[in-house]
């Protein structure tokens, strides 16, 4: 999961027109993990993102799985899908699967990072934790009790990770389930704080498995009647799952979805807007434009600008 960063200047010397034309997608490997399980613990480096894990660029680029930094040094600044998050001591940051992030080239991470493999916890537990939950702030400020409770709780995951002495490969696995379970619901507390979601309903099934056909197939459907029918649901209740879950439209949360993808191409890779539009469902260039213009409120050409 090792790359040679090759934005040495803004023309990005040496990279080929392919690597200029998309984002790298870095997937989880469990081969880097302890016993090739489905997570991975260990302290943040110099060298890179972290040390004892994944080497992660320094070039903008997108993750497949779950990654938590626990600082203990700061400031540090991180950019999330095009919001800068300044960092300190104490705080978490929280990055989910296909969001856009590039690290900091000329400031230190100290502290620990977890990373998840999509699909290490059951479906039930991923509901109760909000992991899929992209409307929540991935900068989060714990207390200090609930960092308390936090760093306990993640050391003894990191000491459970590490033992693999005392019990047969398939009990280590789910102690470490059973565990990171404990660990994710005190994050979950800190997350839906920070949202200000404790009062708001809890995203339902519907929702998820919504929320999971968009991110399938939001590059080419556009429709809420379409997601209904493939789901086997109404429309009317699609419309109540999402708006209890996120306070939007089914169709605002695909039309957001969708601007999001084509900022990211538009910033982070060469593509022109035409092959942009294709890839976000729009083979009329034309209409693709007046669509992000609608939404973002401005241009693509003008967008990609604002970004150098």
């Amino acid at each position: 999961m090792t790359e040679q960063d090759p934005a040495q200047t803004s023309a990005h010397l040496g990279a080929t027109p392919e690597e200029r034309a998309r984002i790298r997608t870095y997937p989880f490997d469990p081969r880097t993990s302890v016993s090739g399980v489905g997570i991975q613990v260990g302290p943040m480096g110099t060298e890179g993102p972290w040390a004892g894990g994944a080497d992660l660029s320094r070039r903008v680029h997108r993750i497949d799985f779950h990654v938590l930094l626990f600082f203990r040094a700061g400031p540090v600044h991180h950019m999330i899908d095009f919001a800068e998050y300044e960092v300190g001591a104490g705080d978490v940051l929280w990055i989910r699967p296909g969001q856009v992030h590039g690290f900091s080239a000329t400031e230190p991470y100290v502290g620990t990072v977890l990373t998840m493999q999509p699909g290490f916890l059951p479906r039930s537990i991923v509901e109760a934790t909000g992991l899929y939950r992209y409307d929540r702030p991935p900068l989060l400020h714990p207390g200090p009790d609930q960092l308390a409770a936090l760093e306990a709780s993640l050391a003894q995951l990191q000491r459970e990770y590490l033992d693999t002495e005392t019990l047969p490969l398939s009990l280590h696995t789910n102690v470490l389930r059973h565990t990171l379970t404990a660990f994710m619901l005190r994050v979950a507390h800190v997350s839906a704080q920070a949202a200000a979601d404790e009062c708001r309903p809890q995203p339902d099934t519907t929702f998820t498995r919504f929320r999971t056909a968009v991110e399938r197939g939001f590059k080419t459907n556009h429709s809420v009647s379409a997601y209904a029918d493939e789901l086997g649901y109404s429309r009317r209740t699609l419309v109540r799952a999402v708006r209890a879950a996120t306070g939007q439209t089914p169709k605002a949360f695909i039309d957001r979805r969708v601007v999001l993808e084509a900022k990211r191409l538009l910033a982070h890779t060469d593509l022109p807007v035409g092959r942009i539009g294709v890839a976000v469902g729009f083979p009329d260039s034309a209409n693709f434009s007046k669509y992000f213009q609608q939404h973002a409120g401005t241009t693509p050409a003008v967008f990609r600008a604002e970004q150098v």
